[in-house]
């Protein structure tokens, strides 16, 4: 039997002051009944070729990534060679010592990454010249699908109202009844933990009884979103061919739900099918930035990756759907020899799972073209960084998978991008540093190699300045490309256009990006850099809960965390000035960042400067100007949520006052474990003496340490002692006979 069926019908527990209830709480039960699905652990060692299963068609499709890949890997790579060369004429005018060797390898690696950039944008801007259109909505479904969202101690009005507008949104389409939803959360915050129960209540009673919605807390966050997800497959998988995983901060239109489901019917080989997910709801300065490159750049980068990637793709761990089926038989997770960082569970569990379901024979790709795929962003450079700080770890621990056996040689890439992604931030600061000290070498040997004239470069005699010159001219354009293809699309498409501003303000927000992602950049190639060292040293990082909402970062905070890069910014600059003029200029963007990291890190989270940007009409998109639906709708209900209370009450208070919400609580546990004579939880224990020796809910609340509070919430008796405590008004009114006598 199901833990929801042992829980249908749960007596209401003695009301403050111990009078015994006599009436009884039938509560429906939170989640329906289980349908489980095995998920064993797949091994990365040992993989048998008999064992990936035989597409059934379109194979043709295959043929169109093939010559993707040629053109754009073939591309890159004489791109780089090209580049390469380049930089060997301008090294080797002389002979060429070790560190002009070290320059030239770094320079290769570097080059060759945004040249494979490059290349792709080039592809998919090629492809969304043609317009590509998203097709009708369907009108039938034929099998029943899970909308699963994962949380994890967030705000929650914000996500059960984002259930509700989905909800809302995808029986509109007509198809309504092919959903449920699934609201499983890992929170481990009391006080969030009794307001998601107290708000899933408030979603049901406005959504109605036949809304299927349904919600389930872990008492352990095992593997944190990857075991969250692992658990509702396993218990409720088997009633659902496929499920729709969100985020947190994910909003999905009906028609892009839909879309996607029908898409996965029609296609009985496709495993994982991924949406290109758009920034929205963003105003600090630092999101809109964000949320304009991702808007207006990001369709010619993804596109470019689909092109390629074709049916070896990846998945982004949210915005997509799986078939739940080949999920369980093939995702389930190792956990990595050794301790964390390389060790342990893994991190990045998104891209690995694409690579088992791959390996296993079913497709994985992405329909960027479907539209109604949304996201939130961190606020602040502060918040990025912290949250690139987890991705950082997850994907060098990749490095630990990508030899997998039986992976296909595109899935290997995917991996091999991620993990360059991030060691190419010291790769560059190697590079720069490298440069600083040929620059060093050649200026302290004699004769004189900079000339007092005032120059945009270097004149090296032991480099060709021209050719390097050029060199330099070439890299740049190469690395802005994506974004002036991304900005050339936007400019030719008429609605978008006019939705962005027009023309000239969209060419301004483009060359505002530039500047600020110019001044950001060195600002996040340091912080790359230290996370890396941190990580190759064996420092693990935790898990915090993201900050979803706009906000300002304290400035002491930001002067902590930024007082290195501006000290590094200082000195670079004096070195370089006290070298030559003419290398200052050179270097003066990554020294400008630098020495300008606290208050452009300041500005980042500023919600005035934002909406400043917003009211001039810089960074705009098409998606404020007409705002979404799904998005009005969603806050509107967030409102009504917050309206509540229920966000910010304390949940002692709460279990302590309110029957109702007590009773409700206890019918959301599991059963309780049966004690073996002898064995006894130390903080169980130590709870409920306190307990039987309060006289006021203020002394629990000052008593109980955070262990010994979870203990109160997972413990029927305990919350029982909890209830027989006087009342607020009960303990005033004791007072006042106390004092009168």
């Amino acid at each position: 039997m199901s833990d929801s069926a042992m829980h249908d019908k749960t007596p209401v527990p003695p009301p403050p002051g111990g009078v015994p209830a006599t009436e009884e709480a039938i509560w429906p039960p939170a989640t329906p009944e289980e349908h489980r699905l095995d998920m064993p652990v797949q091994s990365l060692r040992h993989w048998r070729r008999d064992e990936e299963r035989q597409p059934v068609g379109q194979q043709h499709r295959r043929i169109g990534s093939w010559i993707a890949r040629i053109v754009i890997f073939g591309g890159a790579l004489l791109l780089t060679a090209y580049g390469a060369w380049q930089m060997y004429q301008v090294v080797s005018v002389s002979r060429t010592t070790v560190l002009q060797w070290v320059l030239l390898v770094l320079f290769t690696i570097n080059f060759s990454w945004i040249a494979l950039a490059f290349t792709s944008a080039i592809v998919g801007f090629a492809v969304l010249l043609r317009r590509p259109q998203e097709g009708p909505l369907p009108t039938a479904l034929r099998e029943r699908t899970a909308v699963v969202m994962p949380i994890y101690n967030e705000t929650p009005s914000q996500v059960f109202a984002a259930v509700a507008a989905i909800r809302e949104s995808v029986e509109e389409t007509g198809l309504g009844r092919h959903f449920d939803y699934f609201i499983v959360s890992d929170t481990t915050n009391p006080d969030i933990w009794i307001a998601e129960e107290r708000m899933f209540l408030a979603l049901r009673e406005q959504a109605g009884e036949d809304a299927r919605i349904y919600y389930r807390r872990r008492p352990k966050n095992t593997h944190r979103k990857a075991g969250n997800i692992a658990d509702f497959v396993t218990r409720w998988g088997g009633a659902y061919a496929h499920m729709v995983v969100l985020d947190a901060d994910s909003l999905m239109t009906g028609g892009a739900i839909v879309r996607l489901t029908a898409a996965m019917e029609a296609d009985p080989d496709a495993g994982i099918i991924q949406s290109l997910p758009l920034i929205i709801n963003r105003n600090t300065l630092f999101a809109r930035i964000q949320q304009f490159a991702g808007r207006i750049y990001g369709p010619v980068i993804a596109k470019g990756l689909a092109v390629w990637s074709g049916r070896d793709g990846n998945y982004w761990g949210h915005n997509a759907i799986i078939r739940t089926a080949a999920f369980a038989a093939h995702c389930g997770l190792p956990d990595l020899k050794g301790k964390p960082p390389f060790g342990g569970h893994i991190l990045s569990h998104d891209f690995v799972e694409a690579a088992l379901i791959r390996r296993a024979g079913w497709s994985v790709y992405m329909l960027p073209e479907i539209s109604g795929s949304y996201e939130e962003s961190p606020p602040s450079l502060i918040d990025v960084a912290a949250r690139d700080r987890r991705w950082c770890q997850g994907n060098l621990q990749h490095s630990r998978v990508i030899g997998a056996a039986g992976l296909k040689l595109a899935t290997r890439q995917h991996f091999a991008t991620g993990i360059i992604s991030y060691l190419s931030s010291p790769f560059w600061l190697t590079q720069l540093l490298v440069g600083i000290l040929l620059v060093l070498q050649t200026h302290y040997v004699r004769p004189e190699y900079f000339t007092r004239d005032f120059s945009l470069f270097p004149v090296w005699p032991r480099f060709d300045s021209e050719r390097a010159l050029a060199l330099f001219a070439l890299t740049m354009g190469i690395l802005l490309a994506p974004k002036f293809l991304g900005f050339l699309l936007a400019l030719l498409d008429r609605s978008m256009r006019r939705a962005s501003g027009g023309g000239v303000l969209l060419f301004l927000s483009m060359l505002f990006e530039v500047l600020m992602s110019a001044l950001l950049a060195p600002i996040m190639m340091v912080i790359q850099s230290g996370a890396v060292t941190q990580i190759l040293a064996g420092r693990d990082t935790g898990w915090q809960p993201q900050r979803r909402d706009d906000g300002s970062i304290p400035f002491r905070d930001i002067v902590r965390r930024h007082r290195w890069h501006v000290l590094l910014g200082v000195a670079t600059g004096i070195s370089a000035f006290m070298i030559a003029p003419s290398l200052f200029a050179w270097m003066s963007p990554t020294i400008l960042g630098l020495v300008l990291a606290i208050p452009i890190s300041w500005a980042s989270g500023k919600l005035a400067i934002g909406l400043a940007l917003r009211r001039a009409g810089l960074l705009m998109i098409p998606e404020e100007t007409s705002r979404p639906r799904i998005a009005t709708r969603a806050q509107e209900i967030a409102e009504e949520f917050a309206a509540l209370g229920y966000d910010d009450a304390d949940s002692l208070a709460v279990l302590h006052e309110d029957a109702q919400a007590r009773s409700w609580h206890e019918s959301l546990l599991p059963p309780a474990r049966t004690r073996r004579r002898g064995e006894f939880d130390t903080d169980r224990t130590l709870a409920q003496a306190k307990l039987v020796d309060a006289e006021s809910l203020a002394d629990v609340r000052a008593w109980l340490s955070p262990k010994e509070r979870t203990v109160l919430y997972t413990d029927r008796a305990l919350l029982d002692l909890l209830a027989r405590l006087p009342t607020a008004r009960e303990d005033e009114a004791g007072a006042r006979d106390r004092k009168a006598a």
